[in-house]
Protein backbone atom coordinates (compact mmCIF):
# COMPACT_ATOMS: atom_id res chain seq x y z
CA UNK A 1 0.00 0.00 0.00
CA UNK A 2 1.47 3.28 -1.42
CA UNK A 3 1.17 6.44 0.78
CA UNK A 4 1.85 10.01 -0.82
CA UNK A 5 1.86 13.16 1.24
CA UNK A 6 1.75 16.32 -0.76
CA UNK A 7 3.45 19.42 0.94
CA UNK A 8 1.88 22.33 -0.45
CA UNK A 9 3.31 24.92 1.87
CA UNK A 10 4.68 27.06 -0.60
CA UNK A 11 1.64 26.61 -3.06
CA UNK A 12 1.08 23.84 -5.79
CA UNK A 13 1.02 24.12 -9.66
CA UNK A 14 0.94 21.54 -12.27
CA UNK A 15 4.42 21.77 -13.26
CA UNK A 16 5.96 21.99 -9.38
CA UNK A 17 3.87 18.39 -9.30
CA UNK A 18 5.48 17.17 -12.05
CA UNK A 19 8.76 18.28 -11.16
CA UNK A 20 7.94 16.48 -7.42
CA UNK A 21 6.63 13.38 -9.80
CA UNK A 22 10.23 13.36 -11.62
CA UNK A 23 12.28 14.07 -8.31
CA UNK A 24 10.25 10.99 -6.11
CA UNK A 25 11.33 8.46 -8.89
CA UNK A 26 8.92 8.76 -11.62
CA UNK A 27 10.51 7.95 -15.11
CA UNK A 28 10.06 10.83 -17.55
CA UNK A 29 8.51 8.68 -20.49
CA UNK A 30 6.34 7.48 -18.40
CA UNK A 31 4.54 11.30 -18.49
CA UNK A 32 5.67 12.12 -21.95
CA UNK A 33 4.08 8.78 -23.28
CA UNK A 34 1.04 9.70 -21.56
CA UNK A 35 0.82 13.13 -22.43
CA UNK A 36 1.40 12.17 -26.08
CA UNK A 37 -1.14 9.83 -26.33
CA UNK A 38 -3.84 12.90 -25.81
CA UNK A 39 -2.23 16.09 -27.20
CA UNK A 40 -3.65 16.91 -30.38
CA UNK A 41 -0.11 18.68 -31.23
CA UNK A 42 2.96 17.63 -30.24
CA UNK A 43 4.44 18.29 -26.34
CA UNK A 44 7.52 17.58 -24.67
CA UNK A 45 9.10 17.71 -21.36
CA UNK A 46 12.88 19.29 -20.40
CA UNK A 47 13.82 17.94 -17.05
CA UNK A 48 16.35 20.81 -15.44
CA UNK A 49 17.74 20.85 -11.93
CA UNK A 50 17.50 23.91 -10.32
CA UNK A 51 17.74 25.63 -6.65
CA UNK A 52 14.88 27.24 -5.20
CA UNK A 53 15.31 29.11 -1.74
CA UNK A 54 18.75 26.92 -1.61
CA UNK A 55 16.86 23.47 -2.05
CA UNK A 56 17.82 21.67 -4.80
CA UNK A 57 14.55 20.47 -6.81
CA UNK A 58 13.04 19.49 -10.39
CA UNK A 59 11.90 21.52 -12.94
CA UNK A 60 10.05 20.42 -15.65
CA UNK A 61 9.58 22.54 -18.42
CA UNK A 62 6.60 21.79 -20.96
CA UNK A 63 7.72 22.88 -24.38
CA UNK A 64 5.57 23.56 -27.37
CA UNK A 65 2.59 24.72 -26.00
CA UNK A 66 2.65 28.21 -27.93
CA UNK A 67 -0.67 27.22 -29.64
CA UNK A 68 -3.07 30.12 -31.01
CA UNK A 69 -5.90 28.07 -29.78
CA UNK A 70 -7.45 28.22 -26.77
CA UNK A 71 -9.67 25.25 -26.34
CA UNK A 72 -13.03 24.47 -24.84
CA UNK A 73 -14.18 22.57 -22.56
CA UNK A 74 -16.23 20.50 -24.72
CA UNK A 75 -12.82 20.10 -27.57
CA UNK A 76 -10.79 18.78 -24.60
CA UNK A 77 -13.23 16.22 -23.09
CA UNK A 78 -12.72 14.02 -25.81
CA UNK A 79 -9.22 13.64 -25.46
CA UNK A 80 -9.22 12.53 -21.95
CA UNK A 81 -10.65 10.11 -19.59
CA UNK A 82 -10.23 8.41 -15.87
CA UNK A 83 -8.71 10.73 -13.42
CA UNK A 84 -7.39 13.41 -16.21
CA UNK A 85 -11.29 14.01 -16.93
CA UNK A 86 -12.14 14.11 -13.11
CA UNK A 87 -9.31 16.86 -12.84
CA UNK A 88 -10.44 18.96 -16.42
CA UNK A 89 -14.25 18.38 -15.28
CA UNK A 90 -13.39 20.09 -11.76
CA UNK A 91 -11.41 23.13 -13.91
CA UNK A 92 -14.33 23.63 -15.98
CA UNK A 93 -17.05 23.21 -13.26
CA UNK A 94 -15.04 26.10 -11.34
CA UNK A 95 -14.20 28.32 -14.68
CA UNK A 96 -17.49 28.60 -15.41
CA UNK A 97 -18.82 29.20 -12.02
CA UNK A 98 -16.82 32.24 -11.44
CA UNK A 99 -17.71 33.81 -15.27
CA UNK A 100 -21.01 32.91 -14.82
CA UNK A 101 -21.25 30.60 -18.03
CA UNK A 102 -21.54 26.78 -18.38
CA UNK A 103 -18.76 24.36 -18.54
CA UNK A 104 -19.47 23.50 -22.28
CA UNK A 105 -18.40 27.23 -23.26
CA UNK A 106 -15.24 27.87 -21.11
CA UNK A 107 -12.02 28.54 -22.82
CA UNK A 108 -8.93 27.62 -21.20
CA UNK A 109 -7.13 30.27 -21.91
CA UNK A 110 -6.02 31.17 -18.42
CA UNK A 111 -4.57 27.94 -17.71
CA UNK A 112 -2.91 27.68 -21.20
CA UNK A 113 -4.76 25.30 -22.88
CA UNK A 114 -2.21 22.36 -24.00
CA UNK A 115 -0.14 23.37 -20.59
CA UNK A 116 -3.09 22.22 -18.88
CA UNK A 117 -3.56 18.99 -21.02
CA UNK A 118 -0.18 18.30 -20.44
CA UNK A 119 0.43 19.16 -16.58
CA UNK A 120 -2.88 17.12 -15.67
CA UNK A 121 -2.57 13.83 -18.18
CA UNK A 122 1.08 13.60 -17.05
CA UNK A 123 0.74 14.10 -12.97
CA UNK A 124 -2.33 11.94 -13.43
CA UNK A 125 -0.10 9.07 -14.71
CA UNK A 126 2.65 9.85 -12.96
CA UNK A 127 0.36 9.56 -9.67
CA UNK A 128 -1.10 6.07 -11.09
CA UNK A 129 2.69 5.07 -11.79
CA UNK A 130 3.48 5.26 -7.96
CA UNK A 131 0.39 3.09 -7.07
CA UNK A 132 -1.33 5.33 -4.47
CA UNK A 133 -4.00 4.13 -2.29
CA UNK A 134 -3.77 7.35 -0.22
CA UNK A 135 -2.92 11.37 -0.99
CA UNK A 136 -2.78 13.33 1.54
CA UNK A 137 -2.62 16.95 1.38
CA UNK A 138 -1.23 19.55 3.18
CA UNK A 139 -3.38 22.71 3.45
CA UNK A 140 -2.58 24.82 0.30
CA UNK A 141 -1.05 28.05 0.27
CA UNK A 142 -2.87 30.44 -2.32
CA UNK A 143 -0.63 33.95 -1.66
CA UNK A 144 -1.67 37.19 -1.50
CA UNK A 145 -1.80 40.21 -3.50
CA UNK A 146 -2.89 40.54 -7.14
CA UNK A 147 -2.05 38.98 -10.48
CA UNK A 148 -2.74 39.84 -13.82
CA UNK A 149 -4.70 37.74 -16.23
CA UNK A 150 -6.92 37.82 -19.61
CA UNK A 151 -9.53 39.18 -17.61
CA UNK A 152 -7.34 42.15 -16.06
CA UNK A 153 -5.57 42.26 -12.39
CA UNK A 154 -7.64 39.96 -10.15
CA UNK A 155 -7.15 39.32 -5.78
CA UNK A 156 -4.91 36.30 -5.26
CA UNK A 157 -6.39 33.63 -4.69
CA UNK A 158 -7.54 34.14 -8.41
CA UNK A 159 -11.96 33.59 -8.31
CA UNK A 160 -11.24 29.30 -10.02
CA UNK A 161 -8.59 28.94 -7.19
CA UNK A 162 -10.60 29.84 -4.01
CA UNK A 163 -13.87 28.00 -6.12
CA UNK A 164 -11.80 24.97 -6.45
CA UNK A 165 -10.67 25.18 -2.68
CA UNK A 166 -13.84 25.29 -1.23
CA UNK A 167 -14.25 23.09 1.66
CA UNK A 168 -10.31 22.75 1.48
CA UNK A 169 -7.73 23.78 4.24
CA UNK A 170 -5.62 26.53 2.44
CA UNK A 171 -3.85 30.16 3.58
CA UNK A 172 -2.15 32.74 2.33
CA UNK A 173 1.39 31.22 2.78
CA UNK A 174 4.41 32.96 2.03
CA UNK A 175 4.51 35.47 -0.29
CA UNK A 176 2.79 38.20 -1.67
CA UNK A 177 2.27 36.70 -4.57
CA UNK A 178 0.52 33.77 -6.75
CA UNK A 179 1.42 30.49 -5.57
CA UNK A 180 -1.37 27.72 -6.27
CA UNK A 181 -2.46 28.07 -9.89
CA UNK A 182 -5.91 26.63 -11.22
CA UNK A 183 -4.93 23.37 -12.60
CA UNK A 184 -2.71 23.30 -9.33
CA UNK A 185 -5.67 23.32 -7.38
CA UNK A 186 -7.55 20.95 -9.88
CA UNK A 187 -4.94 18.35 -9.66
CA UNK A 188 -4.84 18.58 -5.56
CA UNK A 189 -8.96 18.39 -4.93
CA UNK A 190 -9.09 15.49 -7.58
CA UNK A 191 -6.22 13.39 -6.62
CA UNK A 192 -6.61 13.71 -2.58
CA UNK A 193 -7.99 11.23 -0.33
CA UNK A 194 -7.44 13.80 2.74
CA UNK A 195 -6.56 16.70 4.30
CA UNK A 196 -3.80 17.32 6.65
CA UNK A 197 -0.09 17.10 7.74
CA UNK A 198 2.16 14.10 6.88
CA UNK A 199 0.41 10.79 7.86
CA UNK A 200 2.04 7.75 9.49
CA UNK A 201 4.42 6.28 6.94
CA UNK A 202 7.97 5.06 6.01
CA UNK A 203 8.85 7.33 3.62
CA UNK A 204 10.57 6.07 0.46
CA UNK A 205 11.54 8.43 -1.91
CA UNK A 206 11.17 12.52 -1.47
CA UNK A 207 10.41 14.63 -4.99
CA UNK A 208 10.56 18.42 -4.86
CA UNK A 209 9.36 20.23 -7.64
CA UNK A 210 10.22 23.41 -8.84
CA UNK A 211 7.95 26.25 -9.59
CA UNK A 212 9.42 28.98 -12.62
CA UNK A 213 10.29 31.80 -9.88
CA UNK A 214 12.99 31.68 -7.26
CA UNK A 215 11.57 34.79 -5.02
CA UNK A 216 13.62 35.96 -1.78
CA UNK A 217 12.60 34.44 1.48
CA UNK A 218 11.34 31.07 0.49
CA UNK A 219 11.59 27.82 -1.34
CA UNK A 220 9.08 28.13 -4.38
CA UNK A 221 8.61 24.69 -4.32
CA UNK A 222 6.38 21.55 -3.78
CA UNK A 223 7.12 18.43 -2.10
CA UNK A 224 5.98 14.97 -2.57
CA UNK A 225 6.87 12.20 0.14
CA UNK A 226 6.27 8.48 -0.83
CA UNK A 227 6.45 5.43 1.04
CA UNK A 228 4.65 2.97 2.42
CA UNK A 229 1.58 3.32 4.88
CA UNK A 230 2.60 2.29 8.56
CA UNK A 231 -0.49 1.50 11.22
CA UNK A 232 -1.02 3.35 14.20
CA UNK A 233 -2.81 -0.01 15.71
CA UNK A 234 -2.36 -0.31 19.83
CA UNK A 235 -0.89 3.26 19.93
CA UNK A 236 -3.81 4.90 22.17
CA UNK A 237 -5.61 7.95 21.37
CA UNK A 238 -8.03 10.10 23.95
CA UNK A 239 -11.33 11.10 22.45
CA UNK A 240 -13.43 13.77 23.97
CA UNK A 241 -16.26 16.03 23.71
CA UNK A 242 -18.48 18.71 25.75
CA UNK A 243 -22.32 17.88 25.94
CA UNK A 244 -24.66 20.17 27.42
CA UNK A 245 -27.78 19.04 26.01
CA UNK A 246 -28.10 15.27 26.61
CA UNK A 247 -30.75 14.43 29.10
CA UNK A 248 -28.74 12.68 31.83
CA UNK A 249 -30.07 9.69 32.50
CA UNK A 250 -29.00 8.56 28.96
CA UNK A 251 -25.18 8.37 30.13
CA UNK A 252 -24.58 4.97 31.61
CA UNK A 253 -26.40 3.67 28.54
CA UNK A 254 -23.77 5.81 26.22
CA UNK A 255 -20.98 4.58 28.44
CA UNK A 256 -21.39 0.94 27.81
CA UNK A 257 -22.09 1.69 24.02
CA UNK A 258 -18.35 2.99 23.42
CA UNK A 259 -16.91 0.09 25.97
CA UNK A 260 -19.57 -2.46 23.75
CA UNK A 261 -17.51 -0.49 20.62
CA UNK A 262 -13.78 -0.88 21.61
CA UNK A 263 -13.37 1.62 24.11
CA UNK A 264 -10.71 0.52 26.74
CA UNK A 265 -12.28 2.78 29.42
CA UNK A 266 -14.98 5.85 29.11
CA UNK A 267 -15.88 8.58 31.74
CA UNK A 268 -17.85 11.42 32.29
CA UNK A 269 -16.44 15.32 34.12
CA UNK A 270 -18.86 17.63 35.29
CA UNK A 271 -18.05 21.62 33.30
CA UNK A 272 -19.26 24.35 33.13
CA UNK A 273 -19.73 26.08 29.77
CA UNK A 274 -19.72 29.36 28.59
CA UNK A 275 -22.55 31.28 29.99
CA UNK A 276 -23.28 29.37 32.55
CA UNK A 277 -23.97 26.07 31.25
CA UNK A 278 -23.80 22.82 33.27
CA UNK A 279 -22.29 20.55 31.16
CA UNK A 280 -20.32 16.81 30.94
CA UNK A 281 -17.04 16.00 28.86
CA UNK A 282 -16.92 12.68 27.51
CA UNK A 283 -14.15 11.13 27.31
CA UNK A 284 -13.14 7.35 25.96
CA UNK A 285 -9.59 5.61 25.59
CA UNK A 286 -9.14 3.52 22.94
CA UNK A 287 -6.63 1.91 20.92
CA UNK A 288 -5.87 3.87 17.47
CA UNK A 289 -7.15 0.71 15.49
CA UNK A 290 -10.81 0.75 17.51
CA UNK A 291 -10.91 3.88 17.32
CA UNK A 292 -13.38 4.52 14.47
CA UNK A 293 -16.35 2.44 15.81
CA UNK A 294 -15.56 4.66 19.00
CA UNK A 295 -15.62 7.95 17.42
CA UNK A 296 -19.12 6.32 15.64
CA UNK A 297 -20.43 4.95 18.55
CA UNK A 298 -20.50 8.76 20.26
CA UNK A 299 -22.12 10.54 17.23
CA UNK A 300 -24.67 7.86 17.54
CA UNK A 301 -25.12 8.11 21.30
CA UNK A 302 -24.82 11.65 21.93
CA UNK A 303 -25.77 15.26 20.61
CA UNK A 304 -22.41 16.47 19.73
CA UNK A 305 -21.13 17.56 16.55
CA UNK A 306 -17.75 16.98 17.05
CA UNK A 307 -15.07 15.33 18.94
CA UNK A 308 -11.24 16.13 19.83
CA UNK A 309 -8.37 13.51 19.75
CA UNK A 310 -4.91 12.90 20.98
CA UNK A 311 -2.14 10.71 21.51
CA UNK A 312 -1.47 8.89 24.37
CA UNK A 313 1.54 7.61 26.01
CA UNK A 314 0.46 4.64 27.98
CA UNK A 315 2.15 3.14 30.94
CA UNK A 316 0.16 -0.33 32.17
CA UNK A 317 1.31 -2.75 34.64
CA UNK A 318 1.39 -6.87 33.48
CA UNK A 319 -2.44 -8.05 35.09
CA UNK A 320 -3.41 -11.05 36.71
CA UNK A 321 -6.54 -12.98 37.16
CA UNK A 322 -6.65 -14.87 40.88
CA UNK A 323 -9.62 -15.79 42.94
CA UNK A 324 -11.11 -15.91 46.81
CA UNK A 325 -14.05 -17.57 48.32
CA UNK A 326 -16.37 -15.93 50.33
CA UNK A 327 -18.27 -18.07 52.20
CA UNK A 328 -18.26 -20.66 48.87
CA UNK A 329 -18.93 -17.62 46.23
CA UNK A 330 -15.74 -17.03 43.96
CA UNK A 331 -14.29 -13.82 43.49
CA UNK A 332 -12.15 -12.74 41.08
CA UNK A 333 -9.24 -10.51 41.64
CA UNK A 334 -7.08 -8.65 39.65
CA UNK A 335 -3.65 -8.56 40.49
CA UNK A 336 -0.85 -5.80 39.21
CA UNK A 337 2.99 -6.77 38.71
CA UNK A 338 5.84 -4.22 38.57
CA UNK A 339 9.03 -5.55 37.76
CA UNK A 340 7.61 -8.84 39.15
CA UNK A 341 6.24 -8.01 42.07
CA UNK A 342 2.15 -7.90 43.09
CA UNK A 343 1.95 -4.24 44.12
CA UNK A 344 -2.28 -4.17 44.04
CA UNK A 345 -4.63 -7.22 44.35
CA UNK A 346 -8.40 -6.07 43.62
CA UNK A 347 -11.84 -7.97 44.11
CA UNK A 348 -13.60 -7.60 40.71
CA UNK A 349 -17.38 -5.45 41.61
CA UNK A 350 -19.26 -7.06 39.90
CA UNK A 351 -18.72 -10.45 41.58
CA UNK A 352 -18.41 -9.42 44.70
CA UNK A 353 -22.34 -7.50 44.14
CA UNK A 354 -23.15 -10.95 42.76
CA UNK A 355 -21.62 -12.96 45.92
CA UNK A 356 -23.58 -10.33 48.37
CA UNK A 357 -26.73 -11.09 46.39
CA UNK A 358 -26.83 -14.51 46.68
CA UNK A 359 -25.49 -14.75 50.32
CA UNK A 360 -28.11 -12.12 51.18
CA UNK A 361 -25.26 -9.91 52.83
CA UNK A 362 -24.34 -6.29 52.49
CA UNK A 363 -22.04 -5.36 49.40
CA UNK A 364 -19.76 -3.70 51.29
CA UNK A 365 -19.26 -6.53 54.21
CA UNK A 366 -18.67 -8.87 51.39
CA UNK A 367 -16.32 -6.14 49.28
CA UNK A 368 -14.60 -6.16 53.00
CA UNK A 369 -13.87 -9.56 53.32
CA UNK A 370 -12.85 -10.25 49.61
CA UNK A 371 -9.90 -7.20 49.99
CA UNK A 372 -8.86 -9.01 53.04
CA UNK A 373 -8.37 -11.98 51.25
CA UNK A 374 -6.76 -10.47 48.24
CA UNK A 375 -4.16 -9.17 50.86
CA UNK A 376 -2.55 -12.70 50.97
CA UNK A 377 -1.24 -11.99 46.93
CA UNK A 378 0.47 -8.39 47.98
Amino acid sequence: MTAIWVDASAGASGDMLLGALVGAGVPLPVLQDAIDAVTPEPVTLRVEEVRRGGLAATRVHVEGTDSAHHRAWRDIRPLLAGTALRVFERLADAEAAVHGTTPDEVHFHEVGALDAIADVVGVCAGFAHLGATTVTVSPVAVGSGTVQTAHGTLPVPPPAVAELLRGVPSYAGPAAMETCTPTGAALLTTLATAYGPQPAMAVASIGVGAGGRDPEGHANALRLFVGGETTSAGVPLLLECNVDDLDPRVWPAVIAALLDAGASDAWLTPILMKKGRPAHTLSALVDADRAPAVRAAIFRQTSTIGLREQPLTKHALDREMVEVQVDGRAVAVKLAHHDGVVVNAQPEYDDVARAAADLGRPVADVLAEATALARKFL
